[in-house]
Formats: structure tokens, sequence, C-alpha cells
């Protein structure tokens, strides 16, 4: 993306909200950190839920955390060697950051927040699809109000928004299976913790849960 469009994108959010009323201001701080801990009460509630089905659904519910995980170190891995300043630093003429900027060293591409978000998001729709209605707009307003505060480039939320979708659905494809085999196995287990944490599970006569898991769904 050209840098002068995206700077100057940039600097059209940041002014748009110093025009904002203040509770909107501190809602999109708050929510750049609390859209994260909102993602990590789904995870939770996606393997609940998951546990009285057949193991597939298991693996992916349990998979999502460790996807979306994937999905940062990627990230993070990029950010330091691309070393982008903050445009909360550098964008001249541009209205304060509504946040302190990070420190120089902590850099801008891409954005983590929204590789988390992005990763989180597809995730959690690939293990509970109906949830996609709500992820999927929670992970674009978490990237967005990244730019809003200040500390990113509309450039790195989006390059966040797709490293960590991408990471995520291709962790989550090469491990269900593999997954979905251990918790055949911890299902079994007789340590009660183990064979909780699989879920009961449901079982058709004559289908071993194996089978059940990754047999053709009409």
């Amino acid at each position: 993306m050209d840098s002068s469009i995206t700077r100057d994108l940039y600097r059209d959010i940041i002014d748009f909200a110093h025009t904002t009323p203040s509770w909107v201001q501190h809602l999109a701080e708050l929510w750049t950190e609390a859209g994260l801990l909102l993602f990590g009460a789904l995870f939770v509630v996606a393997w609940w839920r998951s546990r009285t089905g057949d193991t597939r659904a298991v693996a992916l519910a349990v998979l999502a955390p460790l996807a979306t995980a994937v999905g940062y170190v990627v990230s993070e891995s990029l950010k330091s060697v691309v070393d982008e300043e903050r445009p909360c630093r550098t964008v001249a003429d541009a209205a304060a950051s509504l946040v302190p900027c990070p420190p120089t060293g902590d850099w801008s591409f891409p954005s983590n927040h929204a590789a988390i978000a992005g990763a989180a998001a597809i995730a959690l729709a690939l293990a509970w699809p109906r949830i996609a209605l709500l992820t999927v707009p929670m992970a674009l307003l978490m990237a967005f109000s990244r730019v809003f505060v200040g500390v990113h480039y509309p450039h790195d939320v989006l390059t966040g928004l797709v490293i960590g979708a991408v990471v995520a659905t291709a962790v989550m494809l090469v491990l269900v299976r593999p997954a979905g085999s251990l918790l055949d196995t911890m299902r079994t287990s007789r340590t009660p913790l183990v064979a909780w944490f699989a879920g009961p599970g449901v079982t058709a006569p004559g289908v071993t849960s194996e089978r059940r898991a990754y047999e053709p769904r009409a």
C-alpha cells in the first residue's frame, strides 16, 4: 500500500477520533484489550459446549486457542523483522494518539492485536460456525480500534487480520485429525480429569467414536 495513502487515512481516522464524545474514546481504548478477554471466554464456552459432541468438534474447540497463539507468534516474528515505527510518532501534523504511544522498539507492522483477533475469530468460527456472526465483527472492530486510538496504521491491522486468519485456518485443518484421535483415547482414560476434559461425547449404536468423528456428514 502506498505509504502516503495509509498515512493520510491514519490522519483522517485519528482526527475523527478526536471529534467523538469522550465515552466513545474511552470505549475504544477499553475494547482494544477487553476484546482479547472476551475471545478468551468464548474459547472456554466453545470447548464446554463441544464436549457432548463427537471428537472432531472437541478437537476444533481445543485447537482454537492454540491456533490463535500460533497466529500471534507469526505476527510477532514478522514485526521483529520489519521494524516499522508507530504512526503516533512519525505521522506529521496528526492529532495526538488517544493512548500513550508505545516506545521505540515496540514496532507497528503488523498489529499483534489484529492478528490475535483475526485468528481467534476464524478459529472460533471453525469450531462453532454460528458464532462467526459475533466473532468476525468483534475482530474487525478490534482492528479498527487500534487505528482509532492512534497506535497503528490501517495497513498494520489489515495485514494482522489476514495473517491471523490464514495461520489459524491452516493450524486447525492440519491438526484436527491427530487431535481428534488423541481425544478418542482420552475419552477412554481411567483418569477422571482427562476423561472430563475430553467430554462424554455421543455414541451411536455400532459406531466407534473415531469413525463417527471423521466419517462424511450428509
